[in-house]
């Protein structure tokens, strides 16, 4: 057995792929509704309607990305936790970066609260969906899209978006990418399944783009905020200094100013 394949400690043993869907997320939460195994894998070539946060659209041409999403049922280890997707989605960050680099040696790094980048330019996106009932979690369904080719993006991505053989002039192996993303998350789920928090945080800060700092902005009820951000903490969520206040910001779109 190779030495991926046993860190992967299970996780994709049951593998989906798919020509084409609308959305891997809605096929994983559709088996996971229907009792999927955790570590349930479902991979397309190409996406109708993929999305990223608060509704976006993620561009997902033929064979140009890696588009999957996994099934995960972390109910003991996310027990009382205030936001078990925001934490998963900081784990994932960690995993994804750290395979990027171990398969291409590109610099990824993470920027708050779920892209991976080199240097000003997004490589990669997660999105984390939880389902509750009566309060309990019931699974999660972990998506994410690596840009592996280059591809013809419309002009307001086209200056923020990057792909692994536009960085590398390599081609990229999306299996093998699969492979190395689905046994750096298992490691980073043992220590979510261990309680280890502080070995996730530690593991995002050393390799956080823009954290400590940065000034960022965001809209807020009461109108434009602007800070400098400081930390993540344990929850996933982002610490700004605004002021003499500390904010702790957990959604809505922030905006990196520098």
């Amino acid at each position: 057995m190779s030495r991926v394949a046993t860190r992967a400690r299970g996780l994709g043993r049951c593998i989906h792929w798919l020509e084409s869907t609308g959305s891997t997320n809605d096929v994983a939460a559709h088996l996971a509704e229907s009792g999927a195994e955790e570590g349930t894998i479902v991979v397309a070539d190409m996406q109708t309607a993929g999305r990223g946060r608060h509704g976006r659209i993620w561009l997902s041409p033929p064979d140009a990305g890696l588009y999957a999403s996994i099934v995960m049922r972390p109910a003991h280890a996310m027990a009382g936790e205030e936001r078990p997707a925001a934490l998963l989605t900081l784990a994932a960050g960690v995993a994804i970066a750290e395979a990027v680099r171990a398969v291409t040696g590109l610099p990824a790094k993470l920027k708050w609260p779920n892209d991976v980048v080199v240097g000003p330019r997004k490589l990669a996106g997660i999105l984390a969906e939880a389902a509750m009932q009566g309060g309990t979690l019931q699974h999660i369904v972990l998506g994410f899209g690596v840009n592996l080719r280059s591809t013809a993006y419309p002009p307001e991505l086209a200056a923020r978006t990057t792909s692994i053989e536009a960085e590398t002039n390599r081609p990229a192996e999306r299996g093998l990418m699969l492979a190395e993303i689905v046994a750096a998350l298992a490691d980073r789920c043992a220590d979510l399944q261990a309680g280890r928090f502080d070995a996730i945080l530690s593991a995002w800060r050393q390799i956080a783009a823009r954290v400590p700092g940065a000034r960022v902005e965001w809209d807020s009820p009461q109108g434009l905020v602007c800070g400098r951000a400081e930390d993540v903490d344990r929850h996933g969520a982002l610490l700004v200094r605004v002021g003499e206040k500390l904010e702790r910001v957990v959604a809505g779109e922030v905006r990196w100013v520098d």
